[in-house]
C-alpha cells in the first residue's frame, strides 16, 4: 500500500507519519510512506493509494485545489484532509473526500486507514496462466467461485464466464481467504461476498447457485462469515 502525506509543518509531518507506521506495524500490513511538504513536490506522483492532506498549506496553496486537480486529472488516491478548523469540513464533499480529521484526534487516521482497507480489499486483480499457458487476469471483486474441475481449478465470474487454469484447490485457497473467500468444501471456494442465503446445510450465492456446506467446515464457516459480515457487510 502507498501512502502519501501532504504537511507543510515539519512537526505534524512526522506525528502524521508515526501514526500510519504504529498502525501498520500492529496489523502487520506493509505500507511505503512517502511525505511532501507541498503539493508542489507531490505533483507528479500517480503511485499513491491513500493521501493524507493538509487543507491549508503555505505559500497560499489550498489542500482543496490540489485534491479537485487530482480527481479531474482521473487519479484514483483517496483523500483524507486533515486541519485544525472543523468547519471546514463540508468543503471536502466537493472533491469526494475519503476522510476529514482533526488534527487534534490524530487517532483517526488509524480509523480511516482500517476503512480504507476494507474497502479496497477485493479491489485486485490475480495473475494466472490458463490452461493453454496464457497469463490472465482475475478481478477478484468479479469473481464468484473456484471449483475443482477434472483436475483442473475453474474460476466462475459474476457474469457467467469462466477461466480454466492449472493449480490446487488448497493453494488456491490459502491465496483468496485473505481477500474474502472461503474454501467451503473439498471442491468449492467461494466470495463470501456474494452469499445471499445461509441454512445448517447450504449458502445460496447471488447467481441461485447452492453450494453445500462441508462437514468439518461448518462450525468455522458461520465464525468467518459472521466477521465478514460484521466488518464489510452493507
Amino acid at each position: 500500500m502507498q501512502i502519501g502525506i501532504i504537511e507543510d509543518e515539519a512537526v505534524w509531518r512526522e506525528k502524521i507519519q508515526d501514526m500510519i507506521e504504529q498502525y501498520c506495524r500492529d496489523n502487520k500490513i506493509p505500507c511505503n510512506i512517502r511525505s511532501y511538504g507541498s503539493g508542489k513536490d507531490f505533483a507528479g506522483n500517480t503511485d499513491v493509494d491513500l493521501l493524507f492532506l493538509d487543507v491549508e498549506l503555505a505559500k497560499g496553496e489550498d489542500g482543496f485545489a490540489i485534491a479537485e486537480k487530482l480527481m479531474n486529472a482521473g487519479n484514483k488516491c483517496k483523500v483524507c484532509f486533515l486541519t485544525s478548523h472543523t468547519e471546514l469540513a463540508r468543503m471536502g464533499y466537493r472533491v469526494n473526500a475519503f476522510r476529514y480529521i482533526d488534527k487534534k484526534h490524530l487517532e483517526e487516521i488509524h480509523e480511516a486507514i482500517d476503512f480504507f482497507l476494507k474497502t479496497k480489499i477485493q479491489d485486485r486483480f490475480l495473475c494466472l496462466s490458463n490452461i493453454s499457458g496464457i497469463r490472465i487476469k482475475i478481478n477478484l471483486g468479479e469473481l464468484l467461485l473456484v471449483e475443482t474441475n477434472t483436475r483442473k481449478l475453474r474460476y466462475l465470474m459474476l457474469d457467467g464466464s469462466e477461466h480454466f487454469c492449472e493449480g490446487r484447490i488448497s493453494e488456491a485457497a490459502q491465496d483468496l481467504s485473505q481477500f474474502g473467500f472461503y474454501h467451503i468444501q473439498r471442491s468449492y471456494i467461494i466470495n463470501l461476498k456474494y452469499i445471499e442465503g445461509v441454512n445448517s446445510r447450504e449458502v445460496t450465492l447471488c447467481n441461485g447457485m447452492k453450494v453445500v456446506i462441508g462437514r468439518t467446515h461448518g462450525r468455522e464457516f458461520k465464525k468467518v462469515f459472521f466477521q465478514w459480515r460484521m466488518w464489510f457487510g452493507d
